[in-house]
Formats: C-alpha cells, structure tokens, sequence
C-alpha cells in the first residue's frame, strides 16, 4: 500500500462538546468500515491549539478535512449521515 492509498484526516472538535465526540465516533466507524487500515486521524481541539484551527480557516466544528488523496474536502457536522460523507469524501461507490 503506497502513501497515496491512505486517507488523512484532521477532525477539528471543541473539546468534548457532545457534537465533537458525535463526531470522533461517526469519523471512527466510517474509517473502520470503509478504510481499514487506510486511514489517518489527527483530531485537533480548538480550545487547545487554536492556532491549528485559524491556519486552517476553520471556523465552525466539527470540522472535518480529507488532506488526502486529492482533492481535500472540508465537511462540517457530526458525520452522521454516512451516504452523505462518503460522497463528499469521493467514495460513494463503497
């Protein structure tokens, strides 16, 4: 499996806020599911390192972004509509 395979993730939360932990979990299980062993989660709390957030232009959370493969994709929410987030993460057909 080359590094092009593996989809990385940065999950942006607010602590543990109960849509960020929606979030953690819907995010987990969809990885589990349809990308085992071919993903990497960063979550990042904005309360601890805003910094990472505003680099990011992240201005609501959860948020979501697919740094890779091509094209990133940002998704704001709890994920917990999985036909709709595996679309917009470019695997509808899984």
């Amino acid at each position: 499996m080359s590094e092009s395979d593996v989809f990385r993730f940065q999950l942006f939360v607010a602590g543990d806020a109960l849509h960020s932990s929606q979030a953690i979990a819907n995010l987990t299980a969809l990885c589990v599911d349809y990308l085992p062993n071919r993903h990497d989660i960063d979550i990042v709390d904005v309360f601890r390192h805003p910094a990472d957030a505003r680099a990011a232009r992240v201005t609501a959370t959860p948020t979501l972004l697919k740094l890779s493969p091509p094209p990133a994709v940002a998704i704001v929410g709890t994920l917990n509509n999985t036909r709709a987030v595996l679309d917009a993460l470019g695997l509808g057909n899984s």
